[in-house]
């Protein structure tokens, strides 16, 4: 008889992501995973993190656009405030633009016309993450590095990689996910 093996914890996906043991000793570290999956339990639901750093409208669509895609509305608001800033006329010098910062062939591939368009901008980055997340076997810490370093860099390095700004950029957003739990 073949037993089935336990279900992967978010957990498992850190310690496959993250090499290094100091790491993932660390009690923060600890502690921030279990906020993650205290919240992942229930994906779609929302605390004050939408209500403290946007306006109405943009509540709403990341809430409907979250809900489609099935992504945590407060990750997608952690990923927007470090992407943009909430600005949807952002640009960054490598060319990636609006809310959640798109490039140009991204945009493209994900249906987006106008990246400068909130409602396009934000349903072409939650469908794109979700990508990365189904991509990934709903590992959010790589799914959050391919979604900066793009999805190549996190397989070559086979988790998240060694490239100072994404790592700065993973924990980052789980830092501002977790905290607005």
């Amino acid at each position: 008889m073949i037993s089935n093996p336990r279900p992967k914890t978010l957990k498992d996906y850190w310690a496959e992501a993250l090499p290094s043991r100091s790491i993932q000793k660390n009690n923060h570290f600890q502690e921030t995973l279990k906020t993650i999956e205290t919240k992942t339990e229930n994906p779609v639901t929302t605390t004050s993190l939408s209500s403290n750093k946007t306006q109405g409208w943009m509540d709403r669509l990341i809430e409907e656009k979250s809900e489609k895609y099935g992504v945590p509305a407060d990750l997608v608001h952690s990923i927007v405030q470090a992407e943009s800033a909430y600005n949807p006329a952002a640009v960054s010098s490598a060319g990636a633009q609006g809310l959640m910062q798109l490039m140009p062939g991204t945009a493209k591939d994900m249906g987006v016309t106008n990246p400068l368009d909130p409602a396009q901008n934000i349903e072409g980055g939650v469908k794109y993450f979700r990508k990365m997340l189904d991509r990934f076997d709903n590992n959010i810490p790589q799914a959050l590095a391919a979604y900066n370093a793009g999805p190549g860099n996190v397989e070559k390095y086979q988790g998240i990689p060694p490239f100072r700004e994404t790592q700065n950029y993973v924990q980052k957003i789980l830092k501002n996910y977790t905290d607005n739990a």
